[in-house]
């Protein structure tokens, strides 16, 4: 899902009067794949209502944000800094698409709507294992690390398929992230009040790692931004790279502090019980 060009040909050159903040590339596959989205959730509904359920309407709200959130990240200005001219804008859109987009999704979705995609007994298998604390930790914390080493993530800068790889990887494993927190589902319960916060505590320290190894690097680890046209002069390559480390580092670990709180208030509101969690966002008859 990233915008087509420039591959070894190059990031497109500047305007006379720099980079043009308020021009808008739809890239046509994004758009396609949010509209598709935006277009079952609402067949979706209808049938629910159909069926006498019941779908709140922060719900419905939440959902279509997280389109648009999608939507922002892969195309228009970001897209099109993060793509072709500053690692820094690379990791906002990242950081869009890890930690806004997933939650606003999951929170959206009614467990009813997931239940007929997880009968099949592999599929149910294979999502309690993914989406358990320790399933959601191995494969977030691995496809994120990967991406984001020099070798991988220098290759997706280079090759147009890799990148939309690279993009489809991170929005998946993001979704598995939040799945223990924020399940909206029976068949893949979320994880008791205590083992969550536990869990948020560990999860994002590979990725505070990987963003420390980013900001203290001594060399320009992505070559591709050094030979872009400089957007802004005083944000050198090197000072862009470790501007994208600390908005990795320090953003990125500020959100799983807040969502420790979060689940602590949540848990004292429940009495401080730790047993079995129902799912959020989840309504009678839902």
């Amino acid at each position: 899902m990233a915008h087509v060009v420039p591959g070894p040909a190059g990031p497109p050159p500047l305007g006379p009067d720099g980079f043009d903040g308020t021009a808008w590339h739809p890239d046509l596959t994004v758009v396609a794949g949010v509209a598709a989205l935006g277009g079952l959730y609402v067949a979706a509904l209808r049938r629910g209502r159909a069926q006498g359920r019941r779908v709140k309407g922060v719900q419905v709200v939440s959902f279509f944000a997280g389109l648009a959130v999608l939507l922002g990240s892969l195309t228009g200005p970001l897209h099109d800094l993060a793509d072709y001219y500053l690692f820094s804008a690379h990791m906002v859109q990242h950081l869009l698409l890890i930690f806004a987009m997933p939650p606003l999704l999951l929170y959206g979705t009614p467990g009813w709507m997931l239940s007929p995609l997880l009968r099949p007994p592999l599929v149910l298998r294979l999502g309690r294992r993914l989406t358990r604390p320790s399933g959601a930790f191995a494969s977030f914390n691995l496809v994120l690390v990967a991406w984001h080493l020099p070798p991988l993530y220098n290759l997706a800068m280079d090759h147009h398929g890799v990148h939309i790889v690279q993009h489809l990887m991170i929005m998946v494993v993001s979704v598995i992230l939040w799945w223990p927190v924020m399940s909206p589902s029976h068949e893949l319960p979320r994880a008791a009040y205590p083992v969550q916060m536990l869990y948020l505590f560990v999860v994002g320290l590979p990725m505070v790692v990987v963003s420390i190894f980013i900001t203290m690097a001594g060399s320009v680890l992505y070559p591709k931004y050094a030979a872009a046209p400089r957007v802004w002069e005083a944000l050198t390559p090197h000072t862009d790279q470790h501007l994208g480390g600390l908005i990795m580092w320090i953003p990125g670990g500020l959100v799983f502090l807040i969502a420790i709180s979060v689940v602590f208030f949540r848990w004292q509101a429940a009495g401080g019980q730790d047993g079995a969690i129902a799912p959020l966002g989840a309504s009678h008859g839902g």
